[in-house]
């Protein structure tokens, strides 16, 4: 039977989830919980389990949701425009702004070629190897994240063609064993260290802004300058042992490449000298990290910042109109982002949230009474970490969990701040566990260099070793720093 439309809506898994929520809907709250927070949560894990099933694209998804939301009065509403204003009332919220304006400004990396050229420089400088490929690539991605807040754009759209045109020009091709040659290797480091790139900046990946918002709801405020003192550590101790782990488990058959740098120079001569675009391109990026990280000091907000980066892009042509209304990925953030947070801020304010990290933080307290908070924080990372082989988007998972797990671990005496930050990290090294876990595994698994099993297999190990970094190294860093 054909579940799927010719416009793409999912029927069958949507008829399934619409009569499941009826059915909880039409049933009395749990003991500690109002009618409104009862209804705000069945509408949100609704639209969680919608995303998840892909009934709709995301977008779409996520205006649905807001009208469902305003139609039935889910939060309490007692008129119809206090019902639509309050499911439109994170429209406004400067950090989706921010990841709309970033998303923006990112598209100047690939119109000006500015993200090849960075990624082929520093394969000119460190591509002698395949290990050195691997490197090269890494530091191309860490480059460019700061200001590319998609990653599944800076992966899929910048480095993975560049890791493609170099596994077939020494003969190693995705439909026969040939990928084992270089291929299956440098595919599965470019996916695990993008993870690593996202988790070390803010502004890095779109879930990162939504994290610190879900921070914000429970008392921790994460700023631009913090998460990166907070991140740099484990993340630079993560980027320089996860493609060696890698190189081990995926075994590359070629492990000299002399003629990488080669390809690499040619392709640099055949784009010529620095364009006066990529100039302004660079110069903007530069002016917004020193607005990012001196925004305090300088009376400017990141977001702000992000709006005077954008400006300067239009003012100087290197962006024009067109290109922002074409930016398709940006305005679709805009509308799921917003209908997401407007649900989690709903379940925090009505009191869902804290009712069910209590209920959940007292089970695992009674068992765990008088273990150390580091060994809890251990244990519930974990459990947040491996419930991503659930989920299909990273996002997804960060709405429905986060402020769960967050309030769970303040509930049973897990110091707030490392909480938060684990979690947030945690949030972007999950995304390579399979090749359905985040979107930017379609592209890298559809290019047919890594077979599944070794995808889920060093997806695992990998995931093992970032845990190991972040509980050790970066435990220490952050008791050094002062957050707990």
């Amino acid at each position: 039977m054909k579940t799927k439309t010719s416009y793409g809506l999912n029927w069958l898994p949507l008829l399934v989830i619409l009569l499941v929520a009826i059915f909880f809907w039409h049933l009395a709250p749990p003991d500690g919980l109002n009618l409104p927070a009862w209804h705000s949560a069945i509408i949100f894990v609704a639209t969680i389990v919608c995303i998840v099933v892909n009934v709709l694209p995301i977008g779409a998804i996520g205006i649905i949701s807001i009208t469902v939301f305003a139609l039935t009065y889910a939060a309490g509403a007692t008129t119809a425009s206090e019902a639509i204003q309050t499911a439109l009332s994170d429209l406004n919220s400067s950090l989706i702004w921010l990841i709309v304006v970033a998303f923006m400004i990112a598209r100047g990396f690939i119109k000006t070629g500015l993200g090849r050229r960075i990624a082929l420089q520093m394969i000119r400088i460190l591509g002698k190897r395949t290990l050195g490929l691997a490197y090269g690539l890494a530091l191309a991605d860490l480059i460019l994240s700061p200001a590319m807040p998609s990653n599944t754009a800076r992966c899929g759209g910048v480095i993975y063609p560049i890791a493609d045109s170099l596994a077939r020009s020494f003969d190693s091709r995705p439909e026969d064993a040939s990928r084992n040659k270089i291929g299956t290797f440098l595919i599965t480091c470019i996916g695990n260290v993008n993870d690593i790139t996202a988790a070390m900046f803010m502004t890095a990946y779109t879930g990162n802004l939504l994290a610190v918002k879900l921070a914000a709801n429970a008392g921790v405020t994460i700023t631009w300058g913090s998460w990166f003192v907070a991140a740099v550590v484990p993340c630079l101790i993560s980027l320089c042992i996860v493609p060696l782990l890698i190189y081990w488990l995926a075994k590359p058959e070629i492990r000299h490449t002399p003629d990488a740098p080669k390809l690499a120079i040619s392709e640099l001569q055949k784009m010529g000298a620095m364009k006066p675009q990529e100039w302004l391109m660079l110069a903007t990026v530069l002016l917004l990290l020193v607005l990012w990280i001196f925004g305090d000091f300088l009376g400017v907000d990141a977001t702000t910042a992000s709006f005077v980066g954008l400006s300067f892009l239009l003012l100087t042509g290197v962006l024009s109109w067109g290109d922002i209304k074409s930016e398709k990925g940006a305005w679709d953030t805009l509308i799921w982002f917003a209908a997401l947070l407007m649900m989690a801020n709903q379940l925090k304010k009505l009191g869902f949230t804290s009712w069910f990290g209590d209920l959940i933080g007292n089970s695992i307290g009674h068992m765990m009474h008088g273990t150390s908070w580091v060994l809890i924080l251990l244990l519930l990372n974990a459990a947040y970490f491996y419930t991503h082989y659930f989920f299909a988007s990273g996002n997804a998972q960060i709405a429905a969990l986060y402020a769960v797990f967050l309030g769970v671990g303040i509930n049973l005496n897990i110091p707030a701040v490392p909480m938060a930050f684990m979690l947030a990290f945690t949030s972007s090294l999950y995304c390579s566990l399979t090749q359905y876990s985040h979107a930017r595994g379609p592209i890298l698994f559809g290019a047919g260099y890594v077979p599944t099993a070794t995808w889920w297999r060093i997806g695992f190990v990998v995931s093992l070793l970032n845990q190991a970094i972040f509980m050790t190294a970066g435990l220490l860093w952050w008791k050094a720093i002062g957050l707990f």
